[in-house]
């Protein structure tokens, strides 16, 4: 095997070692900035991680930048260019927008009832809940409440009914 120079080899991801070019290596400079431009990026490289945060979130406030960029991370399998898998053009902005997806699991919130049918509400809530009496009771009394968490839209709307048959309003969310 040929020895080559440390200079000439550089330890690639895949943990071997790779003989590169000596005119890339190392990468050529840029053009020489400006002053000014020199003495912040060195004001820049000698902060902290916490300080560059706050340096961050202080740039994105007087800029009115509202979100970071999304930087996108190619991982094994991805499908790149106009490779298959892949919609390409203005069909992928159309394809984006059909793909709105609809919301099948819902919280069923107790907002109000009438008083005079509270007993009819907590019976009613015992039925398709697990709960006790005095923890129903206590549901009930406390509204606005969410009684339960990811029904199905079917059952939700059934329950709904119910509850507006016995005097409770209840919403989906």
């Amino acid at each position: 095997m040929r020895r080559y120079p440390a200079s000439r080899l550089r330890l690639t991801f895949s943990n071997t070692i790779r003989r590169e070019c000596t005119s890339a290596w190392p990468p050529p400079l840029p053009p020489n900035p400006s002053p000014r431009v020199s003495a912040i990026v060195d004001e820049i490289s000698g902060l902290t991680l916490l300080e560059l945060s706050d340096l961050t979130e202080t740039l994105r406030t007087r800029l009115r930048v509202d979100q970071m960029p999304v930087v996108a991370v190619m991982t094994p399998g991805m499908a790149i260019g106009g490779l298959p898998g892949r919609k390409v053009g203005a069909g992928a902005a159309t394809a984006a927008v059909e793909e709105k997806v609809e919301k099948t699991a819902f919280d069923l919130k107790l907002e109000s009832f009438e008083a005079a049918s509270k007993i009819k509400i907590i019976k009613e809530v015992r039925s398709f809940t697990d709960l006790g009496l005095k923890e129903a009771k206590d549901l009930v009394e406390k509204a606005p409440a969410v009684l339960k968490k990811g029904v199905i839209k079917e059952e939700a709307e059934r329950i709904v009914e119910k509850m507006k048959l016995v005097g409770a309003k209840v919403v989906m969310e």
